[in-house]
């Protein structure tokens, strides 16, 4: 049996944060404004598989009103995450996701992303895919005002 999910995140781009995407610091004068580190790729994934199981929306689990998600580490979100998903007997199958960001360049940090996230998703390198999109400059992406992540996930039953 496996189960599919989608996801999608947004945050605003502003001074005075850290970019994290996928876990990974990237060297940038703005990052994403949110109540966690902001981390748009992170929570896209956090959605996919949280939708996958059926079990709502991060929202639910990570309340933006709850002080203790205050600047959290998205990826000790997605942790909390795969206890859900060895809870119900499923394991990661598979996991593509894009951004979708005018800039910085993001090539250079995917196998990274791709690293880090494996290693949290305890999952294979080859099991997780990342892509890096610009909008050509149209919208809010295209005017350097934010970035959006989507992501599909695939679990197994164990």
């Amino acid at each position: 049996m496996f189960r599919i999910g989608f996801g999608y995140d947004v945050h605003r781009l502003v001074e005075g944060r850290p970019l994290i995407l996928g876990g990974v610091e990237i060297p940038y004068p703005f990052g994403l404004e949110g109540h966690s580190d902001a981390d748009v790729l992170t929570h896209a994934i956090i959605d996919a598989i949280i939708g996958a199981l059926g079990a709502g929306d991060i929202g639910q689990h990570f309340p933006d009103t709850d002080p203790k998600y205050k600047g959290v580490s998205s990826l000790s979100m997605l942790r909390t995450v795969m206890d859900l998903i060895k809870d119900d007997g499923y394991r990661l199958n598979n996991l593509d996701t894009t951004i979708t960001a005018q800039a910085p360049k993001l090539a250079p940090h995917l196998s990274n992303m791709r690293e880090r996230l494996a290693q949290t998703l305890e999952a294979s390198v080859s099991q997780i895919n990342i892509k890096a999109t610009t909008s050509e400059g149209l919208g809010f992406c295209g005017r350097r005002e934010g970035m959006e992540a989507f992501a599909v996930v695939s679990l197994v039953k164990e």
